[in-house]
């Protein structure tokens, strides 16, 4: 059969009954009624119901249906032919019409499927197959399998779609897509390389890019001004549900413009992807400072489609009697709250004290959240009777609250920590007690980020150290100042999805060398890292400024899709491994051997051993734990006591078994140094990366399931 005389399964209608076609596809569900067989046969366009039957079908035709099975792929001919009222399938949209088959050839066979790929019922009123039913790591190990399911096939055209409407709109605003390179250098950019070891010069390395960051700042210097790139980005990230180890970006950037330019041409970009998906966004976008963002919603992705917002509550209790508020106000603490308006009855006494003060926000990293429902004009809980009246007046009427509603508060030390408490705390509530509207959009700018955030050696970018600051006069050595610098960086937030981010760049020489210092770089760090990007902004740089959009995040919201999984190709599975081809997987020791990798962990293994002739320094290198030269006498001391002991005890005969005792746990070899908190564990900085946390420890994911 000839392509040219192929028809397509979902291409099909009423116009085309009493013609003779010709099909090719995959046969996707089969009923068989003795004398009649019935097949749904699917190609990329739908499906279409393909009938042997004794008048139409020859005998030899017959018995070769009746061998086919799921997923044979097959070609087929016959005469169109209306269904009857009665036998109408509204499932597919060929329903009203079938196809009496005259000839069949069997193209592939197909083995028994790990899991059932049909979508669609054959008759009406029978069910749909679903794919959530099967496990996602085995959707993915049979990948060429799961994408022959319609939904899937449908998430990829789309997302072909939106991309396309991406390209086209760029294009007439005189954006040139340029390629940019894929093995490059090694540069901080916020995450881990993915390295890839070069043969040519043995023992060094090229890096996947995290963003193309450089590069386009670079075209934006060589003159193009317009610039945009479907592109794919590397990072060695924690893993969270909705991150891959590779993903796309549609990253623009465009010189002798403002944030105002971005901002425009972003809005009108992503309304016009959103339609592909028929969602219709409200612009212009609203725009909310980071501090906002962060005082109000507990988040720089803020969730805007329901209310819940902060309410400050510290000044109320300056004076208070209630010992946990004036203990925390003693060091400085503060106090937010939020009240959920009319779920009294939704959250009773139990689940209050029980769930959400004893486990829910202790799994948020609060030490406790305190609660009051309104009733009878009144506050009722346990605690109200250590407020004096002034303090009750007081909530009421700061909480705008009435009968039915629920005032809960956090009360911390930590700033930080109250706010990100509360925030979890703001998103758990509005999920159980369903107070986000379904179908509904809340696009959103966030901006005038911080330049810097603190570590326990200085800072580092909030964004990346390319990011122009909101002022050109700062001292790099002054940490405070650093600290108190904005970005002018912004990003887009959707529901509650970050979707892109970008900002103005760095365009002059002295402020990013001063920004390199104010990083800790010395001037050989610079000029290894960054001595090629330094150089250009020698020779005339414009003002530039772009954005990058997470396309698989992009997409995912637009098909609202459970994870952006279903619509990438060949994902990774949450473990950043993939079940298909199992990769990362060992190469063979030649590989290895070209690249001169063989002996560069060997050799220094060996060279260490021979360097450590003490049992203090190969019992630190076996275990992994590093001690203080200051600790080296007690320790060596501790060891040799430790060797005379076993000495003595293998020279006592005795024909009992050994008894032991535990005891507590003592830390004997550094009694005077004390022990001390983490400042980044204190803040809760230390967690921010983990896929979730149960009060302070990561919590992981199950052994088994």
């Amino acid at each position: 059969m000839a392509e040219n005389d192929r028809s397509f399964c979902g291409n099909l209608s009423l116009s085309d009954v009493g013609s003779e076609v010709c099909l090719s596809g995959w046969v996707d569900a089969l009923r068989d009624h003795g004398e009649v067989l019935f097949i749904h046969l699917r190609d990329r366009t739908g499906f279409i119901q393909a009938v042997f039957s004794p008048e139409h079908t020859p005998r030899r035709v017959y018995e070769l249906a009746s061998s086919l099975r799921s997923e044979f792929c097959v070609s087929l001919q016959g005469r169109v032919q209306r269904r009857t009222e009665e036998t109408e399938n509204p499932h597919i949209e060929t329903g009203k019409i079938e196809v009496m088959v005259r000839e069949l050839s069997i193209l592939a066979a197909s083995v028994v499927l790990p899991f059932p790929i049909s979508e669609k019922a054959m008759t009406a009123g029978g069910g749909s197959g679903r794919a959530d039913a099967v496990s996602e790591d085995l959707r993915l190990q049979y990948r060429y399998l799961d994408l022959r399911r319609p939904s899937m096939q449908d998430h990829l055209a789309k997302r072909y779609r939106i991309i396309k409407r991406a390209r086209d709109f760029l294009d007439t605003r005189g954006f040139l897509e340029i390629e940019t390179p894929i093995l490059t250098k090694s540069t901080p950019e916020g995450a881990r390389d993915y390295l890839v070891p070069s043969r040519v010069h043995p023992k060094e390395f090229y890096a996947l890019p995290q963003s193309p960051q450089l590069f386009k700042q670079l075209l934006m210097m060589a003159g193009f001004e317009r610039y945009f790139q479907v592109v794919r980005c590397f990072r060695d990230e924690d893993l969270r549900p909705n991150r891959q180890p590779e993903f796309t970006q549609l990253d623009m950037e465009a010189s002798f413009i403002d944030e105002e330019f971005i901002f425009e041409l972003t809005e009108e970009l992503v309304a016009r992807m959103f339609e592909v998906g028929g969602i219709e966004l409200p612009r212009p976008f609203p725009r909310m400072p980071y501090g906002e963002a962060m005082e109000t919603y507990g988040s720089d992705r803020p969730d805007t489609r329901f209310d819940l917002k902060f309410i400050e509550a510290t000044d109320i209790f300056e004076n208070t009697r209630y010992g946990i508020f004036k203990q925390i106000l003693q060091r400085g603490g503060r106090i937010k709250g939020i009240n959920v308006s009319g779920q009294s009855e939704k959250l009773s006494k139990n689940v209050l004290q029980n769930e959400y003060a004893k486990e829910i926000v202790p799994s948020f990293g609060a030490k406790g959240m305190t609660w009051m429902r309104v009733s009878a004009g009144g506050l009722d809980s346990n605690i109200v009777q250590f407020f004096s009246e002034e303090e009750k007046g007081a909530v009421l009427r700061r909480f705008h609250a009435r009968d039915g509603d629920v005032i809960l508060m956090i009360a911390d030390a930590s700033h930080d920590l109250v706010l990100s408490a509360l925030g979890q705390l703001r998103l758990h509530l509005a999920d159980r007690l369903g107070l986000i509207p379904p179908g509904v959009f809340h696009p959103l700018w966030v901006t005038d980020f911080p330049l810097f955030e603190a570590t326990e050696d200085g800072v580092t970018s909030s964004h990346h150290p390319f990011t122009a600051p909101d002022r050109e006069s700062f001292d790099p050595l002054d940490l405070q100042g650093l600290l108190d610098l904005r970005s002018r960086a912004y990003d887009l937030v959707v529901n509650g999805e970050e979707l892109g981010g970008g900002s103005m760049r760095i365009n002059k020489k002295d402020i990013q060398l001063r920004i390199f210092r104010a990083l800790g770089l010395s001037e050989q760090e610079i000029e290894d890292k960054f001595g090629f990007f330094v150089r250009a902004l020698d020779y005339g740089a414009p003002p530039h400024g772009g954005i990058a959009l997470g396309l698989d995040r992009v997409v995912s919201m637009i098909l609202r899709t459970p994870s952006i999984r279903e619509v990438t190709a060949f994902p990774k599975n949450r473990s950043a491994y993939c079940p298909l081809t199992r990769a990362p997987s060992q190469v063979a020791q030649e590989q290895l051997r070209e690249l001169g990798l063989t002996d560069m962990g060997e050799a220094r293994q060996v060279r260490l051993l021979q360097e450590r002739k003490e049992l203090i320094d190969s019992l630190s290198w076996v275990s992994r734990i590093g001690f203080d030269e200051a600790e080296r006498a007690a320790i060596t001391t501790a060891l040799a006591d430790a060797v005379r002991m076993v000495e003595t005890l293998e020279g006592i005969d005795c024909d009992f078994e050994p008894l032991f005792s535990p005891v507590s746990a003592v830390y004997r070899m550094g009694e005077k140094m004390g022990a001390r908190e983490c400042s980044l564990a204190a803040t809760g900085e230390i967690l921010k990366n983990a896929p979730s946390v149960k009060g302070n420890y990561y919590k992981v994911a199950s052994i088994l399931e």
